[in-house]
């Protein structure tokens, strides 16, 4: 069992490809903002409760039936363990990760889309051997309005990877 923790763990490490310049979604869970990079997203809809599966872990909202096709829906704010209030500006991201099945992400709000220069972007920092964010490709700090503001851009491959495979962010 240890030796399969362990392979699934470096499969799940991250590329280290910085951000590429380009648009990204921007979005928040809990305080923070977030953003994705557009070319992924297949659409953004209203939250509306999935199909619940019995025995699926608490992170598995359930089951979108999208136009024929069944989309698995992931709370990410349950997954980070965030608190994971639904309200009116609560949406589910469509993501279809480099051609493969698509997968709702449960987000609190979108805010906009960004178009991030590759002087905005910035590598994740090391924060520790053990507690790296391997989900995060990197950051971006833009001015808006005159307001700074940082995006946590995701990798969404990792993210999918580590979600998928039960390995806890914090690895």
């Amino acid at each position: 069992m240890k030796s399969e923790l362990t392979s699934l763990a470096l499969a799940a490490e991250p590329s280290r490809a910085p951000p590429a310049a380009g648009e990204y979604l921007a979005f928040r869970l809990g305080v923070e903002a977030y953003g994705v990079n557009i070319l992924g997203i297949q659409e953004i809809r209203f939250y509306e409760q999935p199909t619940r599966i019995a025995g699926s872990p608490p992170h598995v909202r359930g089951i979108l039936d999208l136009r024929g096709v069944s989309v698995p829906v992931l709370d990410l704010r349950v997954w980070l363990g965030l608190d994971a209030q639904l309200d009116a500006a609560t949406v589910t991201v469509v993501l279809t990760p480099d051609d493969q099945q698509p997968v709702g992400l449960v987000v609190d709000s979108v805010s906009d889309v960004v178009a991030l220069q590759a002087e905005q972007l910035r590598a994740m920092p090391t924060l520790s051997e053990r507690r790296e964010a391997h989900y995060i490709q990197g950051l971006a700090c833009i001015t808006q309005e005159g307001l700074k503001r940082t995006l946590l851009l995701l990798d969404i491959p990792q993210l999918m990877t580590r979600v998928q495979s039960g390995i806890p962010e914090a690895c």
